[in-house]
């Protein structure tokens, strides 16, 4: 992943062949304690979802995570290694615990430069409005796995730094849950959310 700081990324992955990632909800668990453990110490996460079969992450970049570390005989940034040990270590317990050998993911993570506030306005709605679109819920608030119930004040989660969202992004804490559903993601717009 080329990465620049001050900017927000949206960064994504899905299983090698479009296979599961998640076959439970302990899997999702283990994901996001890993993503806690790997990912959070390196960016601001400004929001998420996972889906069965890949995720979402709109990131803002620091400085920090655009250290150089060592990898074997190349040089990465802190977040792109930090996403590397996430899924590999991920895949590791996966594969473990379902009995299964081989690639989990894709083998390049991708990530995408939000260009603008907008653009990153409706990379969040997007990544919120994933699992509704794709009908695994009625409403966005019913999907466990997303940063939706975050913002939305359901719980009071600690993984996105909502304070920097609100105002990178000009995400409306009071208008939050309205403001997600009016929002229209047009097809060109979600393109531009992708390389």
């Amino acid at each position: 992943m080329e990465l620049q700081s001050d900017n927000i990324y949206h960064v994504y992955n899905q299983g090698n062949n479009r296979q599961a990632i998640f076959e439970g909800y302990n899997d999702y668990l283990m994901f996001l304690k890993k993503v806690r453990q790997f990912v959070k110490p390196h960016c601001d996460i400004l929001a998420y979802c996972l889906m069965p079969n890949h995720f979402h992450f709109l990131l803002n970049v620091t400085e920090k995570s655009t250290e150089l570390v060592k990898q074997g005989n190349i040089e990465v940034t802190r977040l792109s290694n930090s996403f590397r040990l996430l899924l590999s270590q991920y895949a590791l317990g996966f594969n473990k615990k379902h009995d299964r050998s081989g690639s989990l993911f894709r083998q390049k993570t991708k990530s995408k430069l939000m260009v603008d506030s907008n653009q990153a306005f409706i990379c969040f709605q997007y990544t919120h409005q994933n699992p509704w679109k794709a009908g695994l819920v009625g409403k966005m608030e019913d999907w466990e796995f997303s940063s939706f119930r975050d913002y939305s004040l359901m719980r009071n989660g600690s993984l996105c730094n909502k304070e920097i969202a609100f105002n990178l992004i000009n995400v409306n804490e009071k208008t939050f849950v309205e403001d997600s559903y009016g929002v229209a993601i047009h097809e060109e717009s979600r393109k531009a959310l992708f390389n």
